[in-house]
């Protein structure tokens, strides 16, 4: 059997002809003139937009004129993951299938489900002549994998229905009704360094063997972030043992919880133990206190050795001058980070959040990388407000960009008080209601259509973004079947 052989064919034919098409994210121009050819051979209107999405549009059969239009969203574009024996240009080649069992997989590469099915099932419904539907739209962004520009720079009103469908969720079952918003927040500084001071010793501290994990899925797990832990253990050297601050270096992305955090610092060589007490009392309490998140954090400390043959560079040999190094301990410290706050419609989900994601002391120039999200836009504009103000206290700058909206959860929205009794209607069970608190796609829309009434659902997918990426085949005949009724329903 191949994927020709699947049912229901329009879905997995269109699925085909989409991997035969070289999509990685930023580059979608060959995909992006397929699918307007595509559209043209069925005399289904289509054009892109200024940005590069490309929008579909069928009217509604005859009887459904009133019902309201929906709007079936994916993206265009896929993550172009190999195996390391694996030969393959994704700019140029095609994705090759096979079917595995009740599995559909690729041949040494990620399979393109996410989203290739959604705008599939998408396709696949605009062509049906066989289904009653009102006015149907499918927007298909670009580049959702690495900046969701294609949603952040849709123009309001382009699009006319009053329902979006987003065909990206993972699992068949799950009716998704809410993602976080972002903002990115970067406080940086200028300092003066002294040079190394007589009778004190060259030690590196380096916290690590923290849990870590995604700042949005994860963050609701309360685990330690490494760069408070160091912040905490530098700010009592510095005020209690004398000790002088050369650099620090903590987290590497803004969406991760950081898991390691390093720093160089001088002691005093009478005050060496003290050094050394201070930093095992301190991380015996962040044991205990993360015993059960973070059970394998540890922490080293020991005089720093310059690697075989490395010439010491006096520019790196200077600290920060001790009132400073306090003062961006301080800040740190009082950064918000974690949970902010709980969603009131959806109990046990985030509603807001920080991750203080990235620490650079190096040089004379001090940053501080946060990510925020939140599912309310307000919530997060406070929250940006406070880690402005917090830094401001200190003397320290901070800009904002890459903001976009979150998708508050609307437990009263029509559209899934339909789906979920269509679901049960036609499976004899409940969906499984959630949302999530990270970033998608309708979060983005949201702000441009406000007005609209959306949800995200799809068929089941397991290890996106990677070469293990495969799809449950009949979760794809499950899905079609329910969105034949819902449209039908609406």
């Amino acid at each position: 059997m191949t994927i020709k052989d699947l049912q229901p064919s329009k879905v997995w034919e269109n699925f085909y002809l989409l991997t035969r098409v070289p999509r990685p994210s930023k580059h979608e121009e060959k995909v992006r003139e397929f699918l307007l050819d595509w559209a043209k051979e069925r005399n289904i209107e289509a054009f892109t937009d200024k940005t590069g999405n490309v929008i579909m549009r069928v009217p509604a059969t005859p009887g459904y004129e009133n019902k309201k239009g929906i709007v079936f969203q994916g993206h265009m574009d896929m993550v172009p993951q190999k195996n390391a024996d694996t030969v393959h240009d994704f700019e140029n080649d095609p994705i090759e299938t096979y079917v595995d069992g009740d599995w559909l997989k690729a041949k040494g590469t990620t399979l393109g489900a996410d989203n290739g099915l959604g705008l599939a099932l998408g396709m696949a419904m605009l062509e049906s002549k066989d289904i009653q539907h009102g006015p149907l739209e499918l927007l298909a962004t670009y580049d959702e994998e690495t900046g969701m520009t294609g949603a952040m720079l849709l123009e309001p009103g382009i699009l006319k229905g009053e329902i979006l469908i987003n065909l990206d969720s993972e699992e068949e079952g799950e009716l998704c009704i809410g993602c976080a918003g972002g903002l990115d927040a970067t406080a940086y500084d200028e300092y003066q360094r002294k040079p190394m001071p007589e009778n004190h010793l060259c030690y590196s501290l380096a916290v690590k063997g923290f849990s870590g994990g995604h700042s949005g899925i994860e963050i609701n797990k309360c685990r330690a972030n490494a760069n408070k832990v160091a912040a905490r253990i530098l700010y009592s050297l510095l005020t209690e043992a004398d000790v002088k601050l050369l650099d620090m270096e903590g987290g590497t992305l803004r969406n991760a919880i950081p898991r390691e955090c390093f720093a160089t610092v001088y002691v005093p060589a009478d005050k060496v133990e003290k050094a050394k007490e201070i930093i095992d009392t301190i991380f015996a309490q962040v044991k205990n206190e993360y015993m059960v998140t973070d059970p394998n954090c540890n922490y080293l400390f020991e005089p720093y050795v310059c690697k075989e043959g490395e010439v010491c560079d006096p520019d790196e040999c200077l600290y920060v001058e001790e009132a400073t190094a306090i003062r961006y301990m301080q800040s740190i410290l009082a950064c918000p980070d974690g949970v902010e706050r709980m969603s009131d419609q959806m109990p046990g989900l985030v509603e807001t959040s920080n991750n203080l994601a990235i620490v650079n002391i190096y040089k004379g120039e001090f940053s501080v990388k946060c990510l925020m999200r939140s599912s309310v836009d307000s919530a997060k504009d406070l929250l940006a407000l406070k880690i402005n103000n917090l830094f401001a206290l200190a003397n320290i700058k901070v800009d904002f960009d890459g903001g976009y909206s979150g998708w508050a959860p609307n437990a009263d929205s029509e559209i899934l008080k339909l789906m979920k009794q269509t679901y049960c209607d036609m499976f004899g069970k409940e969906p499984h209601v959630m949302a999530v608190h990270a970033g998608l796609e309708c979060g983005i829309l949201s702000g441009a259509y406000p007005n609209w009434d959306m949800i995200s659902c799809g068929p089941t997918l397991v290890s996106p973004h990677s070469p293990d990426e495969r799809c449950y085949i009949p979760t794809v005949q499950k899905v079609w079947d329910y969105l034949i009724e819902v449209v039908k329903r609406v």
